[in-house]
């Protein structure tokens, strides 16, 4: 039995950790014995075949696929692996991918939050089909250099990125650690030049501290990133905060690009009563929801901000706490991925990931291309986002999203409070 994996990440840099049996794909002979290789570019047609969202396989014959890539003979497991990734392509699903043993493993090893390169998330852009950073990891090499969400990567060592597929690029930033690599970035109408050096990352999920201001203490959370131990150290660190007695809460998902489902729903439910998180919907239009766990850790004001590198399961989160008026979202629209996709080891070491599903928000939003509008829009400028992914402004007065967020959330504080006085006077 393989194990299938969901999550809704934007690239190689985080998956997911919802585990379900799943059932193997056996291949079915054309008429004639096939080679291993064969057998696996059969069971990738298989899995797809029965798991791909589009049914109209991106308004393609995909039996006659199947039949052009079986009838050929494949001399080496590379030749095979070439077939696969170009029968996948037809798909034309930025999201669908096969992954090699060498990058499957890389894959795998990201679900510990255990990274090496140079901390880029990206994604192309839907209609120029340029490679785009949606976020820098927090203290990665890319990060400390400066790269801010939006800049288009034009060359990778030299290498005009223009009609480069994702996973190549990804191959070409990816290294040995210590070793460079160099980046020309576009950002509006400059470039700029980036030679960085590729590090083992390792990514603690969730930062936090107390501060205070005129509406009281307050607790600061950061999460850049939905991992396997998010949803742990979220709960320490909610837990940590409660007992220090703080009256509402700043939740930082800005630059998160997402990552794990189930760390997603697990998080939601720290924070929601009860009610939906999202739903997902297969390409049977068979629905699922997730609802929360009907135990939150606190029931104090809170705020979220986002910006237009909030992705996937931060999006799940937001949309959901939005939608519940649970809390305020402030900054500005976020990236738009309402896409849930599986992962799917395959014997001889490598894998295939594929988009599964779509997924709502509790009030049946589909933000996929169009992300979520925050409650209080905040733009910032050039200079103050530099200023705040090097980290010289972060979650202090100087920076205006979360400026304007303490200032919403001392509103939410004073409203609790005099709601309560009135209930004590009753």
């Amino acid at each position: 039995m393989f194990k299938q994996k969901f999550f809704v990440n934007i690239e190689l840099a985080a998956i997911a950790a919802i585990l379900v049996g799943s059932s193997f794909y056996a291949s079915k002979a054309l008429g004639k014995p096939q080679s291993n290789s064969q057998n696996m570019v059969d069971e990738v047609w298989q899995i797809l075949d029965k798991n791909y969202v589009d049914v109209s396989f991106n308004h393609q014959d995909w039996k006659a696929i199947r039949q052009q890539y079986m009838s050929r003979s494949y001399s080496s497991k590379k030749e095979a692996y070439g077939a696969i990734q170009e029968m996948v392509a037809k798909l034309g699903d930025r999201y669908t991918e096969f992954f090699d043993p060498q990058e499957f493993k890389a894959l795998n090893n990201d679900i510990s939050g255990n990274l090496s390169g140079v901390g880029l998330e990206l994604a192309q852009n839907e209609k120029t089909k340029a490679l785009t950073v949606v976020a820098p990891i927090q203290g990665t090499p890319a990060f400390k250099a400066g790269i801010l969400p939006d800049d288009v990567i034009v060359q990778i060592n030299g290498q005009k990125t223009q009609g480069m597929k994702i996973d190549d690029a990804v191959k070409r930033i990816l290294g040995p650690v210590g070793t460079k690599v160099v980046l020309m970035i576009q950002r509006g109408n400059k470039s700029q030049t980036f030679q960085l050096t590729r590090a083992n990352i390792a990514i603690h999920p969730v930062t936090y501290n107390t501060q205070t201001t005129a509406a009281g203490k307050i607790g600061y959370i950061r999460l850049p990133e939905f991992t396997q131990t998010a949803p742990a150290e979220m709960h320490r660190a909610i837990q940590a905060l409660e007992k220090q007695q703080v009256q509402g809460y700043v939740l930082d998902l800005r630059s998160d690009p997402g990552g794990l489902l189930d760390a997603s729903l697990q998080i939601a439910s720290m924070w929601l009563k009860q009610g939906a998180i999202v739903s997902l919907v297969n390409r049977d239009q068979v629905k699922e929801s997730y609802n929360a766990s009907g135990h939150p850790l606190t029931n104090k004001p809170l705020v979220i901000l986002v910006d237009k590198g909030s992705a996937s399961a931060s999006e799940i989160l937001s949309g959901a706490l939005q939608d519940d008026h649970r809390a305020t979202l402030v900054g500005t629209r976020t990236f738009g991925k309402g896409l849930v996709q599986a992962v799917e080891p395959l014997e001889d070491g490598s894998g295939l990931k594929l988009t599964i599903a779509k997924y709502y928000t509790p009030k049946g939003r589909d933000i996929n291309h169009v992300g979520i509008a925050p409650d209080i829009n905040v733009e910032l400028s050039e200079a103050q986002q530099k200023a705040l992914v090097q980290n010289q402004t972060l979650a202090t007065l100087a920076d205006p999203q979360y400026a304007s967020a303490v200032a919403n959330l001392s509103k939410l504080i004073q409203s609790e409070d005099n709601h309560l006085s009135l209930q004590r006077g009753k």
